[in-house]
């Protein structure tokens, strides 16, 4: 009996992916193995005290060697954009047809996520994007980000922690990564990587000779580690919106195949708008803004931005913008409180 070419060559790649399979060593991760080719969903438990929580992570296992790729959403749990990508993610990810492995953490800071609370971990009072690299016998904001820096970010080649405009923000889509001189090879990579994403702003932070003082934010910990490490900036005022959630699921596979863990090739903008610097208006009184303005729009140093009211709704001051720029982010609406920030703006060269 003659067998078709198409049908030995499918029998050729099936033997030959599983030999790689059967090479390819299991990846162990929180005392699990997960054996190549596959994936595993767990409970990561973090307790402090009487109050404790968890951390759902996924682990894809490629069925070929590669990189490790650890992704956080929800490090803010009203930020539902990145949240809800990352739930729908799986879905496009087979860990047969994939290189390297995969660390999704579905949602970095489940008690604000249920408890819908703004910025901070309602059991504390703390902002996870303000404690790290955490504390290991610290408050359970301080642990979680003990483990997620111990436990996953130190497990990773690369890195990318995903965020959006929380309920009190107007944000304008883009990617960021750090760049320090003193650490060129990384601050490249991660340049890359940003670009990789395929957002037409790219935010660059840090842009000092070294990093020396505490990592703070979750992203930074990665690049304090030298891992080269970005983070995307997608989603609005704290609603689910389906562009946005699109836009991030994109972007993820995009940086996946630029770095190899997927085949083909990432989604690039041709020329993206590089931004190295930022100023931050913030409000000088307490009361009501307003504006009209939104984020994405263009402004000019001396232009009024809004204006500030009392509770009585008497004009206190105008909002005056310090700099020419695009605004990256915004409040939109009317609570505010002294040193509250107002605008973020971005330079633009």
């Amino acid at each position: 009996m003659k067998i078709s070419l198409l049908y030995l060559f499918i029998l050729i790649s099936v033997f030959k992916l599983t030999i790689a399979q059967a090479n390819l060593k299991p990846f162990t991760f929180s005392g699990e193995k997960i054996k190549a080719g596959t994936k595993l969903s767990l409970l990561i438990p973090v307790v402090s005290g009487e109050d404790s929580t968890v951390i759902p992570v996924t682990v894809f296992h490629g069925a070929k060697k590669g990189p490790v790729l650890g992704i956080t959403a929800g490090v803010h749990g009203l930020e539902y954009a990145p949240i809800m990508a990352a739930q729908q993610l799986p879905n496009h990810l087979d860990p047969a047809r994939m290189s390297g492995t995969v660390i999704l953490v579905h949602m970095a800071n489940v008690p604000a996520f249920l408890q819908r609370s703004l910025m901070v971990n309602p059991v504390d009072g703390k902002n996870l994007n303000r404690v790290f690299p955490g504390k290991p016998h610290g408050s359970l904001t301080e642990q979680l980000a003990y483990v997620i820096s111990n436990e996953i970010i130190a497990r990773c080649d690369y890195f990318i922690d995903v965020h959006a405009g929380d309920a009190n923000n107007d944000l304008r889509p883009y990617s960021g990564y750090y760049n320090y001189y003193d650490m060129p090879a990384v601050s490249e990579k991660a340049r890359q990587m940003a670009v990789a994403l395929g957002f037409d702003f790219i935010v660059q932070f840090g842009n000092q000779q070294s990093l020396t003082e505490e990592s703070i934010y979750c992203s930074r910990e990665a690049t304090k580690r030298n891992i080269p490490a970005v983070d995307i900036e997608c989603g609005r005022k704290g609603i689910v919106e389906e562009k946005p959630v699109l836009q991030i699921q994109q972007a993820l596979l995009s940086l996946m195949r630029h770095l190899q863990l997927l085949e083909g090739k990432p989604v690039l903008v041709a020329s993206p708008v590089m931004i190295a610097q930022r100023t931050s208006v913030e409000s000088e009184h307490e009361g009501f803004f307003y504006s009209d303005l939104t984020s994405g729009d263009y402004v000019r140093k001396g232009m009024r931005l809004g204006y500030i009211t009392d509770l009585f709704g008497n004009h206190v001051a105008d909002v005056i913008c310090p700099t020419d720029g695009v605004i990256l982010y915004k409040t939109f609406n009317p609570p505010i409180k002294k040193g509250d920030g107002l605008f973020s703006i971005g330079h633009i060269n």
